[in-house]
């Protein structure tokens, strides 16, 4: 057998009582529990705990540079690590925007800074200069600088032309392009889903069909070019339909959406409520079960935090002034943990929809708990609860629905290359 320099004794995967043997940095072998012995390695009791992959976020908004206060690279990746993230796909809306190299050199540098053995920062850089939507990024530039995904982030590119050239000039490079699926004329000024409980508010809101239109354009172009685009945070039965029906015809589209559309409808906006305005807004109870049907059957092919920290003075004011964005790392887990919790998902969804399938579309590293994998994994209690103060928020955003409420479900430790970047 290989060298083992750390053996992870009695941990729980999926369904299986095992033995994690880990040797330089990669697993050995998962083996029955107390079936290998290790002399001389390091031993771990893992006391009974879900044993997961590290895991990927393919969108997070990190802040830095430019916006510092809401969150930076070190509180980012602090947030990351406890929350049992490896890899986050930081987007462009930076201040300057990441549309060049030396943007996303700074990024990388001050990951490697705060963290050097990982969580790490995967740079997103923009699909155009300045997200303005006229003129396209150097999109092999920030390949070589080591970007994964080009992305105008929360801006969407209405001119169809424009988004064509770009899906082909980032194919020329191995980059898939990240869409947000947004008419930008339908849900101007929206800020909730549109329907009964916002003229209830007398807030405006976001028709489902502004998103629905521009998943449809886009898959079009898929189809048509023949090349990859990933369709960002999802939240409605329209586009769920669309893109079911596009992957029935081998269409190359992929798509995510996060915890809180799968968990929270707009009925949580009926005391406005700051901490649910995120665009996408959130939609109706029927959404909500369609979404929750497209992750389980793999329509949606993962999960995705869209971490958007913000300083509380930002969301201490009117729903309609407040920013759009929840912050979701320390969260994530616990809150998809729920939806196995209550039958929705399998244990063994977790590592598809937030490790395996992101790296394979994204073309990244992963744990499959296979000899010769990255010893990138999580030992997470799902049965322990805590209370989600802002102090507990290793993020410096703590405008989550979940401040001050009770969660079940936690990361006790995080090991990156067989060493632990977290422990409780």
């Amino acid at each position: 057998m290989a060298h083992v320099d750390l053996l992870i004794r009695n941990v729980s995967w999926q369904d299986r009582d095992c033995d994690l043997l880990v040797g330089d940095g990669k697993v050995v072998e998962l083996a029955d529990a107390g079936a290998v012995q290790a002399s001389g390695a390091r031993v771990v009791d893992g006391g009974g705990l879900m044993l997961l992959p590290s895991l990927i976020d393919a969108h997070v908004h990190l802040r830095e540079p430019g916006q510092e206060y809401k969150e930076d690279i070190a509180s980012g990746l602090s947030a990351a690590a406890g929350g049992g993230f490896g890899q986050v796909m930081a987007m462009a809306n930076t201040s300057p925007v990441n549309d060049n190299a030396s943007v996303t050199r700074l990024m990388l540098q001050k990951a490697a800074q705060a963290f050097p053995k990982g969580p790490w920062v995967r740079p997103v850089g923009a699909l155009t200069m300045g997200l303005q939507g006229k003129e396209l990024a150097p999109a092999g530039e920030l390949a070589r600088a080591g970007c994964v995904a080009l992305s105008n982030d929360g801006v969407p590119v209405e001119n169809t032309e424009l988004f064509r050239r770009a899906v082909e000039y980032a194919a020329d490079f191995g980059l898939k392009v990240v869409d947000h699926c947004e008419d930008p004329w339908l849900g101007r000024g929206g800020v909730m889903n549109e329907g009964e409980v916002s003229g209830r508010l007398g807030l405006k809101g976001v028709p489902t069909a502004s998103e629905a239109m521009q998943v449809a354009r886009d898959i079009l172009l898929a189809s048509y070019l023949n090349l990859p685009i990933h369709l960002a945070h999802i939240s409605c039965r329209e586009s769920v339909e669309l893109i079911a029906r596009a992957k029935e015809r081998g269409i190359p589209v992929t798509a995510e959406t996060c915890p809180h559309y799968l968990l929270w409808d707009e009925t949580r906006v009926g005391n406005y409520d700051t901490s649910v305005r995120v665009n996408p807004p959130l939609r109706t109870r029927d959404d909500v079960l369609a979404l929750r049907q497209a992750v389980r059957t793999g329509v949606i092919d993962i999960l995705v935090t869209d971490h958007a920290p913000h300083a509380a003075h930002e969301k201490e004011v009117t729903f309609a002034d407040a920013p759009n964005g929840i912050s979701g790392l320390d969260t994530a887990l616990s809150l998809t943990y729920e939806l196995v919790r209550s039958g929705e998902l399998d244990a063994a969804d977790i590592a598809r929809l937030w490790c395996w399938r992101t790296a394979e579309i994204f073309g990244l590293p992963a744990n499959r708990m296979r000899p010769g994998d990255p010893a990138d994994f999580v030992l997470f209690d799902p049965d322990l609860a805590w209370v989600a103060t802002a102090e507990a928020l290793l993020s410096k955003g703590k405008n989550t629905p979940c401040l001050d409420k009770e969660v079940p479900g936690r990361v006790m430790a995080h090991y990156l290359g067989g060493e632990a970047v977290f422990s409780r």
